[in-house]
């Protein structure tokens, strides 16, 4: 799902972005922080070094003294980190400081040009590294001018303090750099992933039938694949209509044959061949039952978004049943009905008609005296088609819509009334069920999606009766 997600990759940059640019930040802090802190160390053993040599004397019988030793009292105390050493003529460690105690610190053999100041580690008492500043002087002795070599180190364990104190108080703020960072990388990807979020709710309402566009006011690394989409949608509207023309004209080339095939079955007929009649003339009206039902399915299988869609429920049902109540299935029948005063379905009307008409239609067919109907609007639209016939065998309603199946061979039909019915709840979405009803029947629900804009949920009940 990661590897999809274009969310999750964002993130995946984002943390890898955010910690590498943290842990350089650190890395370069300390780093920085270091370097300081030993520039500080260095100035101030120079500062020492400088006030060492400025207190050296040598007396007339050319010894060395110190006229004042050093102010810092860890020049003192033993291993305390801070030391001083001179180193006389082939006299290494000629005077030092009481801090090294029996210590003598091994300089590295260098050049030393009177008055210049060399930076050295070297390794001091107690295995301590010590950071040294030294310099050589001259001093002038009975016998002439001495040389001496003058040395002022630390030990570098406080500047690794020092540096380790500094990171444990920089890493809570780095912490506090990293929420934020997070926080804008979230702000970041929320609002770049804003249009395509906008893109997909626009097909959603070109899907449900709201609109047939998707609007132009998107950014314009986002426009060429809006343009691309209106153009796959309108290419898909115009090969729709070529398709629905062409069915069109399949429907009205189909016509006339099948016309012409019942007006021969009605000469048989008067010629007296009634039995060839009546085969002519069932299969003249089978092929053209047939023939819109596979209409209705291209229909369907062209797409149902793209025009608006909403149909007032119990409009239709009122429609359907003045119609049925002419016929002589459904004018034996009562019919009773509860329904609000209106309930609008995002549903093409001319697919509503089609979708009710075959449940109706199947309803009349197997009842024995009645057949009630029940609309109710929720979260979706219900609508519930129960009759008193002699029902499904339970082992059978799973089968219920099934193209083709015919549970009972003595009765008119071609079993694809339930399976188109099927289709249409399919193509918006819907859910259809069958189960047995509580007078023995059948019972069909139907759940379709609302037209918000036009459903209302309080209503007056309306009934309609037919009397046997």
């Amino acid at each position: 799902m990661t590897r999809r997600s274009l969310r999750a990759r964002l993130w995946i940059g984002a943390a890898l972005s955010i910690t590498l640019a943290l842990a350089v930040a650190g890395l370069g802090l300390l780093t920085l922080f270091e370097r300081h802190v030993e520039r500080r160390i260095g100035e101030e053993l120079r500062a020492q070094l400088n006030q060492l040599a400025a207190a050296m004397t040598i007396t007339p019988e050319g010894e060395v003294q110190l006229a004042r030793e050093p102010a810092d009292p860890r020049f003192a105390q033993p291993l305390s980190g801070l030391y001083w050493q001179i180193d006389g003529p082939a006299r290494p460690g000629l005077l030092r400081s009481r801090s090294l105690w029996d210590h003598l610190v091994d300089l590295t053999d260098d050049d030393l040009h009177p008055g210049t100041v060399h930076a050295h580690e070297v390794m001091g008492p107690d295995a301590q590294i010590l950071l040294v500043r030294e310099r050589r002087i001259r001093l002038q002795a009975a016998g002439g001018l001495m040389p001496l070599r003058l040395m002022v180190g630390v030990d570098r364990a406080e500047l690794i303090a020092a540096r380790d104190a500094f990171a444990a108080d920089m890493l809570p703020y780095l912490g506090l750099i990293g929420i934020v960072l997070a926080l804008a990388t979230f702000v970041q990807i929320q609002t770049g992933l804003a249009p395509l979020d906008a893109v997909r709710r626009g097909l959603g309402e070109i899907r449900t039938g709201r609109t047939r566009r998707l609007a132009e006011a998107y950014p314009d690394e986002v426009m060429p694949l809006v343009g691309e989409v209106n153009g796959l949608l309108e290419a898909r509207e115009q090969a729709i209509e070529r398709a629905r023309a062409w069915t069109a004209d399949l429907a009205h080339g189909l016509k006339t044959p099948l016309g012409a095939l019942v007006a021969d079955a009605q000469r048989l007929r008067e010629q007296g061949n009634a039995p060839l009649a009546d085969d002519l003339e069932h299969l003249a009206m089978s092929m053209r039952r047939r023939v819109e039902r596979e209409l209705v399915r291209a229909r369907l299988r062209s797409g149902t978004g793209l025009q608006p869609s909403h149909a007032d429920v119990v409009e239709t049902i009122h429609r359907l049943l003045r119609t049925l109540q002419r016929t002589p299935e459904g004018a034996r029948l009562v019919w009773q009905m509860v329904a609000p005063a209106q309930a609008r379905a995002a549903v093409i009307g001319d697919d509503l008609l089609e979708l009710l008409g075959n449940l109706l239609e199947n309803a009349a067919k197997w009842a024995r005296t009645e057949v009630a109907i029940r609309v109710s609007v929720g979260d979706r639209v219900e609508i519930a088609i129960e009759d008193d016939g002699p029902g499904v065998p339970s082992e059978q309603i799973p089968r219920l819509g099934e193209r083709g199946l015919r549970l009972d061979e003595r009765r008119d039909g071609n079993g694809l009334g339930l399976a188109i019915a099927r289709d249409v709840v399919d193509a918006y979405g819907g859910v259809l069920d069958f189960e047995r009803a509580s007078k023995g029947g059948l019972a069909v629900r139907v759940q379709l999606p609302t037209d918000r804009a036009g459903s209302g949920r309080v209503g007056a009940n309306s009934s309609s009766q037919s009397g046997v």
